[in-house]
């Protein structure tokens, strides 16, 4: 998958109550299904004192993933309509829990699904919906005669990456999937051939 994709810039929350239940929408960016299912793990430790812990995600694996559970509240009452929110945004490798904590009211299924809806809305907000490009990461190795060539090739072309000065030198790289090759190339030119590059 090399498009552009939308997602959310950073983890947030956000919380309201209604009729004396609190509600609090988690958001967070997340690569992985295992991330995703992470996050909801810790939001669940974190918040083990709630009455429900509702999670939606929507992650670009192969095949695409989307999950989404009720967490005992009636059926199709909060994780689908945590979930819709997401796919109506349009918005990918993103991982949602929505805490409740129950005040006494029963909302029925309605002010239930507007409720979750709300807090997923209300999550992303505050995180931000930002346009996502795929990244690859590659490691390159070389010497330390040519690490500085390499560092200044890196450092120039503005990607991300960490260096670790060992008995040989190796960076570790993340670039925008459509520019890799090029740079690739560019170190191996740069080194006469001597960087070991591993994708």
């Amino acid at each position: 998958m090399t498009e552009r994709f939308r997602t959310v810039a950073e983890r947030a929350a956000a919380s309201f109550e209604v009729q004396g239940s609190e509600f609090i929408g988690h958001v967070a960016p997340v690569e992985t299904v295992d991330a995703a299912e992470a996050f909801v793990g810790d939001i669940r430790d974190q918040y083990a004192d709630a009455t429900h812990n509702v999670p939606a995600y929507r992650v670009r694996a192969s095949p695409f993933r989307e999950y989404s559970s009720d967490d005992a509240e009636p059926s199709g009452s909060a994780g689908k309509p945590a979930l819709n929110v997401l796919q109506q945004r349009d918005i990918e490798n993103v991982a949602a829990v929505v805490t409740r904590y129950y005040g006494g009211t029963n909302l029925g299924v309605g002010g239930l699904a507007r409720a979750y809806s709300r807090a997923v809305k209300e999550g992303v907000d505050a995180a931000g919906v930002v346009e996502s490009v795929p990244h690859e990461r590659f490691v390159i190795t070389v010497d330390y005669d040519d690490s500085g060539s390499v560092r200044g090739l890196l450092e120039s072309a503005d990607v991300d990456f960490t260096a670790d000065y060992e008995a040989e030198v190796t960076f570790d790289v993340r670039v925008p999937a459509a520019e890799g090759s090029e740079l690739r190339d560019r170190v191996r030119s740069a080194t006469s051939g001597r960087a070991d590059i591993d994708q």
